[in-house]
């Protein structure tokens, strides 16, 4: 059990009292989500629940640097309005605007230093897919996330997990494995459906569905 209570006593003011405490356990899954879906969904609760997070945080990435010069990314503002309205029913996991509002090229490491900042005490998780975690090797200022979170790598049956053993990509790192449910779910095939008017139901939440709507993203130029 993570907290214990105990009785009032005399002299102390509230009914009941705090005898311990455990840090708060914070996720942080980032992401371009463009658009967000129900797979992300998926990652986002299967984690918080096997690790009894307090919350996963679905952090926005403001300007993606690792799609620089692939393709035009969807406005920061609509990714994060549409992760905001996929996650408003589902407890502990919240859209995080850190990104979106520090501006710039996002960096994993800017964002676990600032949560460190916000969230003094609390144990930081780094969720990440396993095709990430085999190239973490790019990120800047690896050390710095490294010493800072646990690493989560979220895998899917029948596909290639990452060894979190010594002598592996992950050697030197805290880091735990989660096992989810394989959705093979395509962000290229969301922005395509979207733009070609096919559904999108049960692909991604109903009232992220509604943005796209609402905002007209994803629709064919001319």
């Amino acid at each position: 059990m993570r907290r214990v209570t105990r009785p009032f006593r005399s002299g102390m003011p509230p009914r009941w009292c705090l005898a311990y405490a455990s840090p708060v356990r914070i996720g942080i899954f980032g992401g371009t989500f463009d658009p967000v879906h129900v797979g992300h969904l998926v990652a986002a609760v299967n984690v918080r629940h096997a690790l009894d997070l307090d919350k996963v945080l679905m952090v926005v990435a403001n300007r993606p640097w690792q799609k620089v010069g692939e393709r035009d990314v969807t406005p920061a503002a609509d990714r994060l309005a549409l992760v905001e309205a996929a996650v408003a029913a589902s407890p502990g996991v919240e859209a995080s605007s850190i990104e979106v509002d520090r501006g710039g090229d996002s960096y994993t490491a800017d964002t676990v230093e600032e949560l460190g900042r916000l969230e003094p005490g609390a144990e930081l998780y780094l969720v990440v897919g396993a095709d990430v975690a085999g190239d973490l090797s790019t990120w800047e200022r690896l050390d710095a996330v490294r010493s800072a979170v646990t690493l989560v790598v979220v895998n899917r049956p029948g596909h290639r997990s990452v060894p979190l053993g010594p002598g592996g990509p992950l050697s030197g790192w805290r880091a735990v494995a989660i096992e989810i449910p394989a959705l093979e779910i395509s962000s290229t095939d969301l922005r395509d459906r979207a733009a070609t008017g096919r559904p999108l139901d049960f692909l991604i939440p109903e009232p992220a569905i509604r943005v796209i709507r609402e905002r007209g993203l994803y629709a064919l130029d001319g």
